[in-house]
């Protein structure tokens, strides 16, 4: 979904806004009700590989793309042959193409589809990217993303908030990876709704790999993803000179006015996301460079455990 982020979404305070627009969450509940009910009346269709599923239920920003790559190599180094699935929207090219220079993808209009169309293929294992939210289909692992950042938010459901669903959800998860620092209060409040359930809480963290290209250099940033201020910080954690950033929505097509304001110093190094080069035309590619970054998972080895058993 295109969309700039309202700022009061991440308010911890219920804001005017959020309660001006709560009836309407109180309908968007009720319609991701009903379509879930819907769901659970047809005839269920087993996958013939196994699934897993990376999503979310905080909209946008929480590292699916990334962490779906991760396990394709996780996947790939214990001796499977998986593939990507990914419901195809125009406006997702760019995590398309992301997926795409890693490894197979399936993109379709129905992902139960694409992933028999994986398995005709010898495809072993779907790598779902998005699709917690699809009922019609019964993934054998399940892995939610957020960041310790956003967290949930202000924890109000679309429109007053940023949540596709209400936070007990995470209960259908088998675990929860947090990008960011450790968030102690977050884990805390997870653990409340999780009990005694055996899903499990992972840490990881984006590190820059061509890191060096961009050192001693004044540099301006630009970002048109979930959180652009996540990109701008990490820049900054790596203590690389940000003279200035321009942010834009999720997945938003470049124009030529919003980088002729972008390229206007020339005496700085320009520098975008890797998803947010991949929607630039090759003009615009000419004038910027793009960070490298690698998620690292921490206790790696366990996480790798928890996919070797489900696949």
């Amino acid at each position: 979904m295109k969309l700039k982020k309202p700022i009061f979404w991440d308010n911890q305070k219920l804001s005017f806004w959020s309660i001006i627009l709560f009836p309407f969450s109180i309908m968007y509940l009720l319609s991701v009700w009903i379509i879930r009910q819907i769901s659970l009346l047809k005839a269920f269709k087993k996958p013939p590989i196994p699934v897993i599923c990376i999503g979310n239920i905080y909209l946008g920003g929480t590292g699916k793309t990334p962490l779906a790559r991760e396990i394709f190599k996780i996947t790939k180094s214990l001796g499977k042959n998986p593939a990507f699935i990914k419901k195809y929207h125009d406006y997702l090219i760019d995590e398309i193409k992301m997926l795409d220079d890693t490894g197979k993808i399936f993109t379709g209009h129905n992902r139960l589809e694409s992933i028999f169309l994986s398995f005709s293929e010898n495809y072993d294992v779907a790598i779902m990217d998005d699709g917690f939210q699809d009922h019609t289909i019964r993934p054998n692992f399940s892995v939610l993303c957020f960041n310790s950042k956003q967290m949930i938010g202000n924890g109000l459901l679309i429109p007053s908030g940023p949540l596709r669903e209400k936070i007990q959800s995470i209960l259908r998860s088998n675990c929860i990876m947090i990008n960011g620092i450790k968030n102690l209060e977050f884990e805390k409040k997870l653990h409340k709704i999780i009990g005694n359930r055996n899903i499990f809480i992972f840490y990881s963290k984006y590190k820059i790999k061509n890191i060096e290209k961009f050192r001693n250099k004044e540099i301006t940033a630009f970002a048109g993803i979930g959180n652009p201020s996540n990109f701008f910080d990490l820049l900054k954690e790596n203590n690389l000179d940000i003279k200035k950033t321009y942010s834009f929505p999720d997945h938003h097509h470049y124009k030529e006015e919003d980088f002729k304001k972008i390229i206007n110093d020339k005496s700085t190094q320009i520098i975008t996301t890797e998803k947010d080069f991949y929607r630039l035309n090759e003009a615009q590619k000419q004038s910027c460079d793009y960070v490298e970054v690698e998620l690292e998972i921490e206790n790696v080895e366990d996480f790798k455990k928890m996919i070797k058993s489900c696949i």
